[in-house]
């Protein structure tokens, strides 16, 4: 796990001091080690996380010639079997570094190398001989990759903050992009919150010329899965397999590992599962709220990990943890997303940080598995629901914020952005094959908007934060491949979601827990939104510059009196909050870092 970032001009050399400035905005991606590579036209930078060949696994990695030069963010799993077949070719290894097979692969097997990767992973490959720069995102785009295209030059890198320094001036606000973060708490698709930064779609390889012409390879979608037929034994039969062979590759590390648990499902299996492959007790994290109205997972998370006899902790947090948490959080994030289990989720990574550098996680269960209410709904509701919005099968149809909110709120570049909230649901459910179901299709739709730009950027910002790896199993690609094309009642049946995945561990936890009905990662910052935050909050907020610009102070006034009067209009302050912090940490004050624990309220006024 590292940062990535590099630029290949059209003509001119790089400038160190330039490609410095991209390692200081990434240092906290990796703290381990920096490497900078120069060549002309094209420079590349890497921080290091070392988490495999702790000593040799310096980058740039270069081949043996030196036409060759590597750096990469994430891990190859299968690095182990993969350098085997590649020895077997003939290759000879300089490092132990899973990240040398992206290298060698290249170089023994060309354009194809790519799909023989299984892992989490966001690359660039510089090819000297062929005068070419390869760019990739891994399949389900747990690692992040931004690059922007500019006549003289592409600049690329792990987040939006190291390309900030490389452009000629702050890039204009998308007002699409903006909209979406409004209206489903993420952008998603190719354009992000600034005009001409864009996302490399996962499962995508982008081959660039000295020219700075571009050709793009999607080399493995998950819309190539094909529905089967099967019985509960035979898939069952078949997930014991491959589960284990996806767990203990997870688990190859040099550096200590542990697990957050949620209380929910998935990370209980995952708990069990580790705890299953290894000897000693798994270290495991938790975390709970105090002062809080509604239950927590907290008792669930303790439970599991004392039957599994874990290494466990558990963290209360109150209020003021959270709120003080609400500035790095929006910094760290990078991209707009508004995903409350962010800020329990940083301070989860900065406690474990003090003893770990890998954590696994259970984020994926739900998307590959089904187990969401919104996959549940009748045949009739769905029919409704596109009869009144069509377009997307009567899937993820609506808003989240009170049409009444975006009628006050909006300024004129929102209103004409309207259409932009449903186009990338409405685009990704028809692209799905027709002999697919409506249960696989809103699958599929979870799995290239909501998962890779709201669940994954929460993962694997605000543990990168604190130089953490986090570790996704549920989304190795030949996982996600299994879940999707399982038979529909397989994975649903009346209310109960994700059906294959608690039968089949039946024998490992409880059915008390196991069926329990879902509540979510519920964290309380609604209940929190004192009077006494409010007014300051009503003092600062109308008068914000981002605010003014984009939306009606008035309106602003208007919702917060509202929400004292007792409407629930928690969404709309958390996404106004939010962007005006945003603003000012990437358009007023690029560069600016907040500490962990600061007055949300300091970063607006």
């Amino acid at each position: 796990m590292c940062g990535i970032a590099g630029v290949l001009r059209r003509e001119g050399e790089t400038r160190e001091e330039d490609l410095q400035r991209m390692a200081d905005a990434l240092q906290h991606r990796g703290p381990d080690d920096r490497g900078i590579y120069r060549d002309g036209s094209l420079g590349l930078v890497h921080t290091r996380l070392s988490i495999i060949d702790l000593t040799g696994g310096h980058q740039p990695i270069f081949g043996a010639d030196g036409n060759l030069a590597l750096i990469a963010n994430g891990e190859i799993y299968n690095y182990i079997e993969l350098r085997e077949e590649l020895v077997r070719r003939g290759c000879s290894f300089a490092t132990g570094s899973d990240s040398e097979t992206i290298l060698q692969a290249y170089a023994a097997y060309g354009d194809d190398f790519v799909r023989r990767l299984d892992g989490m992973y966001a690359f660039a490959l510089y090819d000297r001989t062929r005068r070419r720069l390869i760019l990739a995102r891994d399949r389900l785009g747990i690692k992040p990759f931004y690059y922007a295209v500019l006549p003289d030059r592409i600049v690329f890198g792990s987040e939006i903050k190291a390309i900030l320094p490389l452009l000629p001036r702050t890039p204009e606000i998308n007002p699409r992009a903006l909209l979406q973060f409004m209206q489903n708490q993420f952008s998603t698709g190719e354009e992000t919150i600034f005009d001409g930064v864009m996302r490399l779609p996962p499962g995508e390889m982008l081959v660039i010329d000295t020219d700075l012409a571009q050709r793009r390879t999607r080399y493995w979608s998950a819309l190539d899965v094909e529905p089967r037929r099967c019985t509960f034994e035979q898939a069952s039969e078949e997930f014991d397999e491959l589960l284990e062979t996806v767990m203990r590759q997870h688990m190859r590390s040099d550096v200590p590992y542990g697990v957050f648990l949620s209380g929910g499902v998935d990370s209980a299996v995952v708990l069990a599962m580790l705890s299953r492959f290894q000897d000693k007790p798994v270290r495991s994290f938790s975390v709970g709220f105090a002062n809080a109205n509604t239950r927590d997972e907290l008792p669930d998370a303790e439970r599991v990990a004392k039957m599994f006899n874990a290494q466990h902790t558990a963290l209360l947090l109150d209020r003021d943890q959270i709120y003080s948490r609400i500035p790095l959080s929006v910094w760290a994030a990078d991209d707009l997303m508004r995903d409350y289990a962010s800020l329990p989720t940083s301070i989860l990574a900065e406690h474990a940080s003090r003893e770990l550098k890998v954590v696994l996680t259970g984020e994926g269960g739900d998307e590959v598995f089904a187990g969401y209410g919104r996959y549940r709904k009748t045949r009739i509701q769905r029919w409704l629901q596109n009869l009144v919005h069509p377009g997307s099968g009567g899937f993820r149809t609506r808003g989240q914020l009170k049409k009444s909110s975006c009628r006050t709120l909006f300024g004129p570049a929102l209103v004409q952005a309207a259409t932009a909230q449903r186009e990338p649901f409405i685009n990704a459910w028809r692209a799905t094959p027709k002999v697919w179901s409506d249960l696989q299709r809103g699958q599929y739709t979870d799995l290239v908007t909501a998962l890779p730009d709201d669940l994954l950027v929460k993962v694997d910002r605000m543990l990168m934060a604190f130089g953490m790896e986090g570790r996704v199993p549920f989304l190795d690609h030949r996982i996600v491949e299994f879940g999707l094309g399982l038979p529909d009642e397989l994975k649903v049946m009346r209310r109960q979601g994700k059906l294959f995945l608690k039968r089949w561990a039946e024998r490992f936890l409880p059915a008390d827990h196991l069926y329990q009905r879902k509540r979510g990662f519920y964290v309380p910052v609604g209940e929190w939104l004192t009077h006494e935050f409010l007014d300051d909050l009503g003092q600062k907020l109308p008068n914000n510059r981002a605010i003014r610009a984009w939306f009606r102070p008035d309106g602003v006034r208007e919702v917060l009196a509202r929400h004292r009067a007792g409407h629930n209009l928690n969404r709309e302050i958390w996404c106004l909050m939010q962007f005006a912090m945003w603003h000012r940490f990437f358009v007023e004050s690029p560069g600016t870092r907040p500490a962990p624990n600061e007055n949300p309220l300091d970063w607006i006024g």
